[in-house]
Parts: structure tokens; C-alpha cells; sequence
């Protein structure tokens, strides 16, 4: 029994990351196309509008709003 509550402890923890949410990584793909876009200087405060906002939801927790926000953000300099 104890072997099994083990195995299943491992598992579940070697699974967590595969449920991370990817605001960081998707911070980091705007963070590196906006210092080589030729966008417009509009187009530019949109997207870190939209960063700032993606951000905040990320840092209250909410994930899935922020990775929606951030993609709108990164479709706007054609990611």
C-alpha cells in the first residue's frame, strides 16, 4: 500500500509541470519580438497594453485570461 501511495505521489508531482500555465513564456516571446518589431509606434502601446493587463491577470492567478490576453498581444506583432 505504502509503495502504491508513493508511485502515485511521484507521478502526480512529475505531472505538475505539464499543467504550468505559460504567462511566462509567452511574456518572454513579446518581450523578444518587441525589441526587433518595425510595428508602429500605435501598435506598440497596444501590445504593452495588452502585456501589462496579461501580466496583472497572471500575478491574481488568472491564468487562462492572461494567455488570452498575452495571444492577442502576441497576434498583434504577427507571432
Amino acid at each position: 500500500m505504502k509503495k502504491t501511495i508513493l508511485t502515485a505521489t511521484f507521478l502526480a508531482a512529475m505531472a505538475a509541470p505539464a499543467f504550468a500555465s505559460q504567462c511566462p513564456a509567452l511574456m518572454a516571446e513579446i518581450d523578444a519580438a518587441m525589441a526587433t518589431t518595425t510595428a508602429d509606434d500605435a501598435t506598440k502601446a497596444q501590445v504593452m497594453e495588452l502585456y501589462e493587463k496579461g501580466k496583472a491577470e497572471h500575478e491574481s492567478g488568472d491564468h487562462a485570461a492572461s494567455e488570452a490576453t498575452l495571444a492577442e498581444a502576441k497576434a498583434l506583432l504577427g507571432l
